[in-house]
């Protein structure tokens, strides 16, 4: 199992965590996903098939890429 933390620079609202929150549960292998708007940061905790080129890659997709 892997936990990763992203710095996501474009969160600005409670609907960007909550659309970030709810596309990265959609991603297979993705066991628990918190996103702050405080600090602007994504926790994503996954297992295989997930890797973290398949979760930046989504972040990217949905227009949140990591910096």
């Amino acid at each position: 199992m892997n936990t990763i933390v992203y710095n996501v620079p474009k969160i600005h609202c409670g609907h960007c965590t909550q659309t970030i929150e709810n596309e990265l549960a959609e991603l297979p292998g993705v066991e628990a996903v918190k996103a702050s708007l405080e600090d602007k940061k994504v926790m994503v905790r996954f297992v295989e098939p997930a890797t973290d080129e398949s979760v930046k890659a989504l972040l990217a997709e949905i227009n949140y890429p990591v910096a």
